[in-house]
């Protein structure tokens, strides 16, 4: 009777089984999958790369840096406050205060925040428009409805035309003062002002090492260490100024270890303004954020079918080191970049108008406009290696670019023609601007 009633409830159960397989086999399978999709998620939340997480493709920039969402994100409380200005408190001033946003007459609901993101969403790159916006072109209405009634000179002018010459975060360069005082200038003048470099002048004041040049025979790498690339390192500015071969290949945390590649942290040493703006810039922010360099194949841009990774000897070749306008300003640039901006560079005046004998100071390279010289402190002229410094908005080159050779009306017209900029001003601009002569005009009624 026992092994009876046991046979029973194995038939029972069995059956039970069978009855209800179509509601088990669901669970049984939403429990794996749960299981399954948990570990997955916990893994690439742990792990490095977050890319598989992302909602959404994130806008301009950003992408270079998506696969570390920490850098921006902080578990359970969204974005950190302090993220964006890590990167960009340097290049975009916030011409719009908060002073200025609660003093706005108006109670719409679009009066944004100081929080980046309300206006730069990252992981909306379908609505993005230029420097990552992704609010309505036309936003500047809801504080600024009444304009025309305050400058007559704006009737005209509709709300989508705003950004061509007013930028939010950056207008610097259309400060009244600064362009009343320079109406009317020549479109080009007779003599350019781009600057030369003069850090060897302050390596001197202090040097790390003695100014003592170097021939081959004074090399100091170690037996197995030297290479027949030394022959480039003789003719070059590092040893022509005493810097010999140990100094840049031992890395900064060992000592008097050989390694045969340097990395940005061996230029670092002298070049430390230089390298700061590389790691800020597109070129170098992945190696600032502990990342791997970044390479051509990942940027978004064109960019010629090459496999290149990011660092200071992709531009200036190691042992040659080569700063020549040609070389360094042109060449390593279009080594990588296929857009059409560059590839119409050759074609354009500033290339065109080169001779053997063009000065240092009359030369546009690649490298002048988007590496420009600018004066520190009133005694360095620094080469910015943060191509973002001066690009967005564009105007932010007047200054130190542009108004080198050319005049301010000129200039402004220049860069506000979008195509002009994108066949890399192969003509003289087509647009003009009213800017100065608002300016004129409001000169004109104060007298």
């Amino acid at each position: 009777n026992e092994v009876l009633r046991k046979k029973m409830n194995i038939e029972k159960l069995l059956l039970w089984f069978w009855k209800n397989s179509r509601m088990i086999i669901l669970w049984s399978s939403w429990i794996l999958v749960t299981l399954i999709l948990l570990i997955f998620f916990m893994v690439s939340l742990l792990g490095k790369d977050h890319t598989l997480l992302l909602p959404g493709q994130t806008i301009a920039g950003h992408y270079q840096i998506e696969e570390k969402c920490t850098l921006c994100h902080t578990p359970f409380n969204g974005i950190k406050k302090t993220a964006c200005l890590e990167c960009h408190e340097d290049t975009l001033i916030n011409a719009h205060s908060k002073k200025k946003l609660a003093e706005a007459d108006t109670e719409s609901n679009l009066i944004y925040t100081q929080e980046c993101y309300d206006c730069h969403h990252p992981h909306r790159q379908n609505i993005a428009r230029a420097m990552g916006v992704t609010i309505a072109p036309t936003f500047c209405k809801e504080c600024h409805q009444d304009i025309a009634e305050k400058r007559p000179s704006h009737q005209e002018l509709t709300f989508e035309t705003c950004h061509k010459c007013h930028h939010y975060h950056d207008n610097t360069a259309l400060n009244e003062t600064f362009l009343a005082q320079n109406l009317h200038q020549a479109h080009t003048f007779d003599t350019f002002k781009i600057p030369k470099r003069n850090f060897l002048d302050f390596y001197r004041e202090n040097p790390k090492f003695p100014i003592t040049p170097l021939t081959l025979k004074n090399h100091d790498a170690p037996a197995g260490g030297y290479s027949m690339r030394g022959k480039d390192w003789e003719g070059s500015s590092h040893a022509n100024v005493g810097v010999n071969c140990m100094p840049c290949h031992t890395q900064p945390d060992t000592e008097h270890t050989w390694v045969d590649s340097a990395d940005y942290r061996v230029c670092e040493d002298c070049h430390t303004l230089e390298v700061a703006g590389f790691l800020k810039g597109k070129h170098g922010i992945r190696l600032a954020k502990e990342l791997s360099p970044m390479t051509t194949t990942q940027a978004r841009s064109d960019m010629k079918p090459v496999h290149k990774s990011l660092h200071c000897m992709s531009c200036h070749e190691a042992h040659g080191f080569n700063t020549t306008a040609r070389d360094i300003g042109v060449e390593s640039c279009l080594a990588c970049h296929d857009d059409t901006h560059s590839r119409a560079y050759k074609k354009s005046p500033h290339y065109t108008s080169w001779t053997a004998e063009t000065p240092e100071s009359a030369i546009v390279s690649c490298a002048t406009c988007h590496f420009p010289r600018r004066l520190i402190a009133d005694k360095r002229i620094l080469v910015e290696h943060n191509p973002n410094f001066n690009l967005h908005p564009n105007q932010k080159m007047l200054k130190d670019v542009c108004m080198k050779c050319h005049g301010l009306g000129y200039s402004l017209d220049a860069l506000a023609d979008s195509l002009l900029v994108r066949n890399n001003f192969l003509k003289a601009p087509t647009q003009h601007l009213k800017i100065l002569d608002m300016v004129e005009q409001k000169l004109n009624d104060k007298h």
